[in-house]
Order: structure tokens, then C-alpha cells, then sequence
């Protein structure tokens, strides 16, 4: 890769043999940044239901962090409330936390919603082109019908139980809600409350997927 001129250091091509301080000098690769720091870790996680997004908990209950390695200390990126099931990342990288949650980025997250009754055109029109909650109008989501009460959602937005609650909005709650990928991260075969390492790869595309969402959005 360094030969073909995709690998850059600080802004400028990489040379074979050059050395690179983790602490100071950034990598690039095809344009997109690669971790160097020491320590790094990120998990991928199935969340079950009924664990909590959290390190902590006061009332006792499971946490995301209990199904991971205890070390390094990591923390949840983003959240999914306690009924709800799915991907989640966990990670002690500052910098890809804020990428993936501040709405400035954009990263796509993906879920797969069974809902009560039978959605209509009209519901399905109003959930991509913006639904009105008391926090404000949604973004226009990407919305799919793929079977009688079951649809497929994609927002970039990161609101409290936004899903759900677009879903009641236009008159389906939600009987269960399950993220199925983060920005070009998915797992099919990730079962309920199993863990793996991102791969080297995964973490490239996800810091991709946060510049190109900044640039489409302005």
C-alpha cells in the first residue's frame, strides 16, 4: 500500500522504513485516518434484551459493559434503550465515539422494526420524509416495508428512542426493535450477547463513513 502511494503521514506520502510517533503523527490510508494510539480496543456487540446501555448501573440491572472484557475500560458508543436489541459498539477511542454520535457525521444506523397494524403508504411516506416529535421535525429516513408489519429504517440522526418514537407517531408502536448495522459494519451471524474485535478494516471504513457523511451534509 505504501508503495502504490495510499498509505500518507501527515498529509504527505509514506516512505518504506519511516517511523511514525502514535502520539503525534497521524495515518492516513486511501484518505481515511487509522488508529495508531497504543491500546486501542473495539468490540462489536449482539445487545441482547433487557441490558442496559450503560457502564454503570444504579438499579442493579446487566450492563453492555459486563459482556465484554473488563480490560481495557470501555464504554458504549451511542446507546439502545433496555428493550430494545442489536449492534453496538463499545470502545475506549475518544475520537471514533465522537464521530459515531455527534449528528455533524452522519453515520447511517440501521434497524429492523416489527410495529402494530399494518403500516400504510402514507405512515411509510411520513416516516422518510420527517416526522414532527416534541424534540423537533426528523431528518428524512430511509424506510422500507419487508413484510406486513415489519420495516426496515435507516436514520442518521441519534435521539432518544427516536425509532420508536417515530413509529408511534404516525400510529405503529413498536413490539421490537433490533439494530442490524452501523454505518458499513453488520454481523448476521453475531448471536445475542456475543462479542468479537472490529477488524483493522471495519474501524477504516467506520472513520470513512464519518468523513463522507460530513462532507454530504456540508
Amino acid at each position: 500500500m505504501i508503495e502504490a502511494g495510499r498509505v500518507s503521514v501527515n498529509g504527505e506520502p509514506a516512505t518504506i522504513g519511516r517511523r511514525v510517533d502514535p502520539e503525534r503523527d497521524t495515518v492516513q490510508i486511501d484518505g481515511s485516518p487509522v488508529p495508531t494510539k497504543p491500546g486501542l480496543v473495539h468490540y462489536l456487540l449482539n445487545k441482547p434484551r433487557g441490558v442496559v446501555s450503560t457502564a454503570d448501573d444504579p438499579h442493579g440491572r446487566p450492563t453492555v459493559v459486563s459482556l465484554v472484557p473488563p480490560e481495557p475500560r470501555v464504554y458504549p458508543v451511542g446507546r439502545l434503550d433496555s428493550d430494545s436489541e442489536g449492534l453496538l459498539i463499545l470502545t475506549n477511542d475518544g475520537e471514533m465515539t465522537h464521530q459515531l454520535t455527534h449528528p455533524s457525521f452522519g453515520v447511517d444506523k440501521e434497524y429492523l422494526v416489527h410495529v402494530k397494524g399494518r403500516p400504510a403508504p402514507g405512515a411509510i411516506r411520513q416516516l422518510r420524509e420527517g416526522v414532527e416529535l416534541d424534540d423537533g421535525l426528523t431528518a428524512p429516513a430511509k424506510v422500507a416495508l419487508v413484510a406486513p408489519t415489519t420495516l426496515r429504517i435507516v436514520i442518521h440522526e441519534g435521539r432518544n428512542r427516536q425509532v420508536r418514537r417515530m413509529c408511534e407517531a404516525v400510529g405503529h408502536p413498536v413490539s421490537r426493535l433490533v439494530r442490524t448495522r452501523i454505518g458499513p459494519v453488520a454481523d448476521h451471524r453475531l448471536g445475542p450477547s456475543k462479542w468479537r474485535h472490529l477488524s483493522v478494516d471495519e474501524v477504516r471504513a467506520l472513520n470513512a463513513a464519518a468523513g463522507a457523511g460530513t462532507k454530504k451534509r456540508g
